[in-house]
């Protein structure tokens, strides 16, 4: 970079013994390097910024002096981001806060003039607010001098709030008590920090939320001065802030869904945001926001999917901007062209809560023109967030029967989604494994494409993840898999997966994936010859795995899927001897006959009434063994159960014994 003569002689200024030489110095500075980005890269190279900060803390430096240095850093400041690097490099933000403990107000507001444009860069790492214990209380203390120290303060507090440690920690030192009563400030930039502060604190908080809904400014509780803030006639920018702080209050519990206030103003105030005539920024937040709302709430999607046409509202996000857009103003356009990305990431995440559980709206979403086209599309967008949202989208609307039937089919989605699953990160991979959970249910048509391109493969090395909720997808898809398949697709699964992976799985520290490798046990142990197939080559280890279960510290539903197991093994033809040879399962089938849980005693009693049954070959000694054990009084003990279900179940099986 060439350094010109001119900001050498700025610099050398700064150096002059004489203080009044040295401030004036400061002023000519502050007044070259405003809007000049290259001057400031300059100054900067020069060496200016130790010494503005040297000035800025001795002791013999005049106030004023002091003063105009923090603005020449700020302006330094408003450049680049690699100047906000140079910047933290010289430590200003220690020497900055030292600077609040002036009496001066005007140096005071000139410092965090300063640390306002600090923090609010993405390069500033936010723990810097809080390395220093005593800076949170001397900043809530300084809230009361000016509306400027209002203003710059809760900016720094909106911007460095994240994640509930900081907000535990503004929230302990009286966050909402010294921030309520500026949403009635005169000054509309206090108001609006101030409001921006409340939906960070409030987000995912149920402790900070439950503090708004009950505080009081002027005589009115903070939910309608929220209201007040939402209405058509106030700034886009407050109406989008309070329907956010509304929104979190909601979802974190402390306001009802069924509240006027979220349904009559807040749901209708972020449908609004979406429309057209919005910014593009105002859309992506609005239709973000909504999603999220929305989500967990079914009545909430009902009542949003009929506001203002939302539904093909959404469709026009796909469509902007376009080449033929009315935007006179070039560098919107550009900027909008570069983000246009964002709007198609927002439709997706609204679309995906909106038919998360209706099965009516779902329809509609896909009805919309080239809705599965945009979807399919989005998959295999460069931006990870499109990708990610266009998974969510197609997970939600894959939760409905009639459109797994018709609609996937008809756009073979499966294939971007196997795509999808290739090479993804592991969010992408959740989701898309969850989807394709759904893509291989029974009634699915694109089950068989699915398994033809290599899925048992990919499902089997999921299972093998250092995540769990991966794990868990992996497995669950293999049981959707092997529900009802023909011997050739189960035989595939067990031999990609190994029986050893099989087993490593069944003490998976993970209850869900435990569960569900049950269920594809179980799945896998279905119909006669698959069952003597299955257990005449791997017989001996699930045999084995079935008993350290029942002997392990488990709860009642895995033991309950354990026997069931057995329950299947004891209706295979062959497959029987391998309980009836094993003395120590029978004994704990016996064992569970007499439990205290009817679920256990009702599977256990499957189990006996598969090895009597009188039409199978050698009933007659599976019979008398098991009377020898004491199996038939305890079936006579059965019959007189209260639960009717054991009842029958128990003289059913003694029928066996008479016939």
């Amino acid at each position: 970079m060439e350094v010109t003569a001119s900001s050498r002689h700025y610099v050398d200024r700064l150096f002059d013994p004489d203080p009044q030489k040295v401030l004036q110095g400061v002023i000519d500075m502050k007044n070259a390097v405003i809007g000049n980005n290259k001057q400031k890269a300059n100054l900067i190279v020069l060496g200016a910024v130790p010494r503005l900060l040297y000035l800025l803390q001795q002791e013999t430096s005049t106030t004023e002096l002091k003063t105009e240095c923090a603005v020449v850093l700020g302006s330094l400041a408003m450049g680049t981001e690699n100047n906000v690097k140079s910047l933290l490099d010289c430590h200003i933000i220690p020497a900055l806060l030292q600077g609040l403990l002036s009496p001066d107000l005007k140096f005071i507001e000139a410092c965090l003039r300063c640390l306002r444009t600090i923090f609010t860069s993405p390069v500033t790492p936010e723990e810097l607010l809080y390395t220093d214990a005593t800076v949170i209380p001397h900043l809530m203390a300084l809230l009361s001098r000016s509306r400027y120290t209002q203003e710059y303060i809760c900016q720094i507090f909106s911007h460095c709030c994240k994640g509930p440690d900081h907000q535990t920690i503004l929230f302990n030192h009286g966050a909402v008590q010294n921030i309520a009563h500026l949403l009635t400030s005169l000054s509309y930039k206090v108001r609006m920090q101030a409001l921006k502060c409340f939906s960070v604190l409030a987000f995912e908080n149920p402790q900070v939320s439950m503090t708004l809904v009950n505080v009081l400014v002027d005589g009115e509780l903070l939910p309608q001065i929220f209201v007040k803030m939402l209405q058509r006639d106030k700034p886009i920018e407050m109406q989008l802030t309070s329907a956010k702080c509304l929104t979190y209050m909601c979802r974190a519990g402390a306001i009802r869904t069924d509240d006027n206030c979220i349904v009559l103003k807040t749901l209708p105030c972020l449908v609004r945001m979406c429309s057209k005539e919005r910014l593009l920024e105002e859309r992506v937040e609005g239709a973000e926001t909504l999603a999220y709302l929305i989500e967990p709430d079914v009545e909430l999607q009902r009542i949003a999917s009929i506001t203002d046409h939302l539904i093909a509202m959404l469709a026009d996000y796909f469509k902007y901007p376009s080449s033929v857009s009315a935007i006179t103003d070039i560098k919107r356009l550009d900027h909008d062209l570069k983000h246009a990305h964002e709007l198609r990431q927002a439709a997706f995440k609204l679309y995906a809560s909106l038919g998360a559980n209706d099965e009516d709206i779902r329809k509609k979403i896909i009805e919309t023109e080239n809705m599965m086209d945009r979807i399919v599309t989005g998959l295999s967008e460069s931006s990870v967030k499109v990708r990610l949202a266009a998974v969510r989208c197609l997970h939600s609307l894959s939760r409905s029967v009639q459109q797994l039937r018709t609609s996937f089919q008809d756009h073979a989605v499966w294939k971007p989604l196997m795509k999808v699953l290739q090479n993804a990160p592991d969010e992408i991979l959740v989701v898309a494994s969850s989807m394709l959970c759904n893509l291989l249910l029974e009634f699915s048509p694109s089950k068989e494409p699915i398994l033809e391109s290599g899925a048992v493969e990919l499902l089997c090395g999921l299972t093998q993840s250092e995540n769990p909720a991966l794990r868990v997808n992996g497995i669950w898809a293999l049981m959707n898999m092997a529900f009802q398949a023909e011997q050739k697709i189960k035989a595939d699964i067990l031999r990609s997966l190994s029986t050893e992976q099989l087993f490593r799985l069944l003490s998976d520290s993970d209850l869900n994936v435990l569960m569900k490798t049950l269920g594809l046990l179980r799945n896998l142990l279905s119909t006669r010859p698959h069952i003597d197939k299955i257990m005449s080559t791997h017989g001996k280890q699930i045999m084995q795995a079935v008993t350290l279960i029942l002997e392990g510290e488990h709860n009642i539903e895995v033991k309950e899927q354990t026997l069931c197991i057995l329950a299947n093994i004891a209706d295979g033809t062959t497959a029987k001897d391998l309980i009836m040879t094993n003395d120590d399962i029978l004994q704990k089938i016996k064992y569970y006959m007499g439990h205290s849980h009817v679920k256990l005693q009702l599977a256990a009693m499957f189990c006996i009434s598969n090895l009597i049954w009188n039409e199978e070959e050698g009933s007659q000694e599976r019979q008398d063994k098991l009377r020898d054990m004491g199996i038939v009084d305890i079936l006579h003990k059965l019959s007189q159960s209260p639960d009717s279900n054991l009842c029958d179940k128990a003289k059913t099986a003694l029928q066996q014994y008479l016939a």
